[in-house]
């Protein structure tokens, strides 16, 4: 998956997923958990189907009714948060469900 779709092409990943959304959310939006499904749906049904070597799909998302969030994107300046050495969670439900043994997904 990829929000970076030059950096992807110059990559030549042998497919990939892009979505058109600001670099860090590759996956969707934060607190958004139907909206981040509906994305990884969509990505690995794209990567399953995706036969051309290099292919990306253009998943069909958008960030904003507008494109205005790119302007503040390209202006310079990142305000994506750090990364940890621990993991992260969007809210005390996720770390909850992240931390349930009885969690088939979940990897410690």
């Amino acid at each position: 998956m990829s929000s970076a779709l030059d950096i992807t092409a110059h990559a030549n990943p042998p497919r990939a997923a892009f979505l058109d959304y600001p670099l860090g959310h590759t996956t969707g939006k934060p607190d958004e958990p139907e909206l981040q499904r509906a994305i990884l749906v969509a990505a690995l049904e794209a990567l399953g189907t995706l036969t051309t070597p290099g292919s990306v799909k253009h998943l069909p998302f958008r960030w904003s009714e507008d494109d205005a969030w790119k302007q503040g994107a390209f202006a310079g300046g990142d305000d994506r948060q750090p990364r940890h050495d621990t993991p992260q969670y969007q809210n005390e439900d996720d770390r909850r469900r992240a931390e349930d043994p009885a969690c088939a997904a979940c990897v410690t």
